[in-house]
């Protein structure tokens, strides 16, 4: 396909994809310039014949034929963090030629999508509480800023903001909402439910975004971010039958995470960390359909501190674990529940890294004292925690990737320097027990006693993969094709015809765990305004085998795609009601058994390892070996 950018001629086969969402494809102009290509309704994405593939394709037909009139009429004078059109594309050649197909856009080098905001980990990677609160008031001042200019965001969410230093940037300007022109996708965890069909199963638009539900998202946005749950987040489970509803429809009957039905995620910080004008805006909102601007107050006001005693993290005048009448936690070395035996093996206040069981032992890495430490004590690295390190473990070496680069250490001793791929600013480099792997240059390496040997060819930026025990996975996507490959741990050769299902909607996350004869991959993605999970099984000869989904978030074992290790033919998943066995058999993947009394050691949030004594359960600060017998 050909089209028109101002007066040059693009082939846009020829340029690398970056990126994809739900309604467009992002490619690489280069010179600091991307474009986002609309799908048409033939695109691979929406191929097939269910209801919700056919709303698809009409809506691509819907929305290429609004844009012809909507982005020539685009306003101007819109605050500089949003990223607006800068030039239109057309189709070049054959049917619809002239017509608007996409459009270029500055590119935001180092920037990371928002909903980083709400993943624990980042509070320790580079997004510390003050700089998320920072990145909110800029973010309201560039609403406001919008709302002066007459248009709304309409579809505002996690995805749709770009999160650099103490800035928030908006995209999808071309979803935002102005004059005739208006808004009517959504996404069901940031729509106002004012705005829905109050007797669904699920949140349905059918009133038009407005300013107030701007500002709604944005709180529903703030609360995710600090306390790492959104408002009608954790799991209801009311005491009466007759008041039982969908997970999906609780933001239509207003029961918030605050309802002393809902239990509270664990992953997630307690509510009692903020001050109460704070949670009373939260209250007024979620629960009182109370609207307006947020108050800018309630951003300036937050003060954070962290408790000499405990180490909490709060914005309250005195810590809500240590003050007078608190009830504080004590934790036990040795605990005794049912059929469940947990045993404290690790606790530190710095944060662990990367854990392994390899050779017989459990193996980590650990950061503290502006230290990375190996479990024998070993400092592979001096300095500060930064969120662009992707460390791994070999054995006794230890792997820590930074961009494009990446160190082989061997003990204490820095062994290799590798430059190597990234896909976007995920570095592209594995290991498993006895060997680390690498992309260069469109090939994946491997250690070798000569060098490194070649595993086989990948699309260089487009890629990523995973390596177990005895075989490794991975898939990568050219334009509009996904493709998943398999090697061999030991020898080269690579099968790169693995035909995974369709993976519609803009991919947020992916993971991927390993034995000896299965690859479980899950990934996350935005559809049609919900996000949802998915888990796959991939032999080593490429073969996949079953295929499972759940709503993002509703409690399950899929409801979050990390947290689990595998086994034979069992995933081993980590929740906050415990750890649950899912089992493969032949096209099947589906929960075997649960283990409620391992409730007390585990949540969704924590990863699990499978040793030689046991089931090894990891958190950021403490790992907890589990015997259940």
């Amino acid at each position: 396909m050909d089209i028109m950018i101002g007066k040059r001629k693009v082939r846009v086969g020829s340029l690398k994809a970056i990126g994809k969402g739900g309604e467009a494809d992002i490619l690489d102009l280069g010179s600091g310039l991307i474009l986002k290509l609309f799908k048409t309704p033939d695109h691979p994405d929406y191929a097939g014949d269910s209801p919700e593939l056919k709303r698809e394709r009409k809506g691509a037909e819907m929305r290429l034929k609004q844009h012809q009139q909507k982005l020539p009429a685009f306003p101007k004078g819109l605050p500089a963090r949003v990223v607006t059109p800068v030039e239109l594309a057309t189709v070049a050649s054959g049917p619809g030629v002239g017509s608007i197909c996409g459009y270029t856009m500055n590119f935001v080098p180092g920037a990371e999508l928002m909903i980083r905001y709400s993943q624990k980990d980042s509070r320790l990677k580079g997004f510390p509480t003050p700089t998320v609160v920072a990145g909110f008031k800029d973010l309201h001042a560039t609403v406001g800023g919008i709302h002066r200019a007459g248009v709304v965001i309409g579809d505002f969410n996690d995805l749709n903001g770009l999160v650099k230093g103490d800035a928030i940037h908006l995209i999808d300007a071309d979803s935002m909402q102005f004059g005739r022109f208006f808004c009517t996708v959504f996404t069901q965890k940031f729509v106002d439910p004012t705005l829905c069909d109050p007797k669904g199963d699920s949140p349905l638009l059918v009133k038009p975004h407005n300013e107030n539900s701007d500002w709604y998202a944005f709180a529903a946005l703030l609360m995710q971010s600090l306390l790492f749950v959104g408002p009608y987040g954790g799991v209801y489970i009311p005491k009466a039958a007759k008041d039982r509803v969908n997970h999906d429809a609780r933001s239509l009957h207003r029961i918030t995470v605050f309802d002393p039905e809902v239990r509270y995620p664990k992953p997630a910080v307690h509510w009692s960390i903020l001050p109460d004008d704070l949670l009373q805006q939260f209250h007024r909102v979620f629960k009182k359909d109370e609207r307006g601007e947020f108050p800018r107050r309630l951003l300036d006001g937050l003060n954070w501190q962290v408790c000499p005693k405990c180490s909490l993290e709060h914005a309250r005048f005195a810590c809500p674990v240590c003050q007078p009448g608190a009830i504080g936690v004590v934790k036990q070395s040795v605990e005794i529940r049912g059929t469940v035996k947990a045993t404290k093996v690790y606790m530190n206040r710095g944060v662990i890294l990367a854990a392994v069981f390899q050779g017989g032992s459990l193996r980590y890495l650990e950061h503290d004292n502006n230290q990375y430490r190996r479990e024998d004590g070993t400092v592979v690295l001096t300095g500060a925690l930064d969120a662009r390190v992707r460390c791994r473990i070999s054995g006794d070496r230890t792997i820590i990737a930074k961009e494009a680069t990446a160190i082989i250490f061997d003990g204490a001793k820095q062994k290799e320097r590798l430059t190597i791929d990234m896909n976007g600013t995920h570095s592209l480099v594995d290991s498993n027990q006895s060997h680390y792997y690498f992309g260069r240059n469109g090939q994946i390496l491997r250690d070798a006693d000569m060098g490194h040997e070649h595993m086989g060819d990948i699309l260089q930026g487009q890629t990523l993969f995973w390596v177990g025990p005895a075989f490794g996975f991975g898939f990568y996507w050219a334009g509009r094709i996904r493709t998943g490959f398999v090697f061999d741990a030991k020898r080269s050769g690579m099968n790169d015809s693995v035909k995974l299902p369709p993976m519609p909607g803009q991919l947020i996350d992916t993971s991927c765990y390993f034995s000896s004869d299965r690859a479980w991959f899950l990934w996350s993605a935005q559809e049609n305004g919900r996000r949802v999970n998915h888990c796959v099984v991939v032999r080593p000869t490429g073969a996949v085998e079953g295929h499972a989904q759940a709503e993002d978030g509703d409690g399950s074992w899929l409801g979050t795609i990390r947290g689990k290790c595998a086994t034979g033919n069992v995933l081993l998943c980590a929740t906050d009601q415990g750890i649950i066995q899912v089992k493969h058999d032949g096209a099947t993947i589906a929960e075997a058994k649960r283990y409620p009394d391992t409730e007390p050691f585990v949540s969704s949030d924590d990863s699990l390892i499978v040793g030689a004594d046991g089931l090894y359960v990891v958190s950021r600060k403490e790992m907890t070996l589990l015997r259940i017998t």
